[in-house]
């Protein structure tokens, strides 16, 4: 639905571990200026410490651009209302498809980064454990089209880091090229999904494959 549209109006994929705010997600994204949303997630799994999830929260903050609720500083929502929205899960898909977002700040889950790439949205790559480092490693230096947050001695993204990677992908020169990159891989993954491209094509076989080892 969101690269092809071949099966229209089937926007949902597979099933949800958490209820979805989806209407206030979309409702608040389609008041939001064109590219200017920094939408942060990382996944169902992956979780922060105390004192990671300060130097976000205010990173955002710093940022001027909202999840584990209990851990966000003592009235971070209060005063970053009319910033941003605070939910605890919501319709990804939805969220990286609309306009308003201009940035993914990820833990770099290869769900995540594939429906990033695929839907041409730059990322900030946050890596935590497992593939997410050589994840983060395509985003930025083979496919060009983010930055990777660098953390201290203690293992901890600071806020001054996280503020400058997403000033530089939304507002900088560096987040030009970024954006064009980041265009590029949405319309390659656009053409292999078409009919009749890389994508479509080895889906069929795979089906082909299935059918004839039943007939053996």
């Amino acid at each position: 639905m969101y690269l092809d549209k071949q099966l229209e109006d089937d926007k949902d994929y597979g099933f949800s571990m958490f209820k979805q705010n989806n209407e206030s997600c979309i409702k608040w994204l389609n008041d939001q200026a064109k590219g200017s949303v920094v939408y942060v997630s990382f996944g169902s799994m992956a979780t922060l410490k105390i004192e990671e999830m300060e130097e976000l929260a205010w990173g955002l903050k710093a940022s001027d651009k909202e999840s584990e609720q209990s851990k966000l500083p003592e009235n971070f929502s209060d005063e970053t209302s009319q910033k941003g929205l605070v939910v605890n899960w919501c319709p990804q898909l939805g969220v990286l498809a609309h306009e308003a977002t201009g940035c993914f700040l990820t833990h770099c889950g290869w769900n995540s980064t594939l429906e990033a790439l695929s839907l041409g949205v730059p990322m900030v790559a946050m890596p935590q454990w497992a593939d997410q480092s050589t994840n983060s490693k395509y985003i930025m230096d083979v496919w060009k089209m983010g930055l990777k947050a660098p953390a201290d001695e203690k293992g901890i993204v600071r806020r001054e880091a996280i503020a400058h990677c997403i000033s530089e992908i939304l507002e900088g020169e560096r987040g030009k090229e970024i954006k064009q990159n980041a265009g590029k891989w949405r319309n390659f993954a656009e053409e292999a999904v078409a009919k009749g491209g890389s994508s479509d094509k080895n889906i069929d076989e795979f089906v082909a494959n299935l059918v004839c080892s039943k007939c053996l």
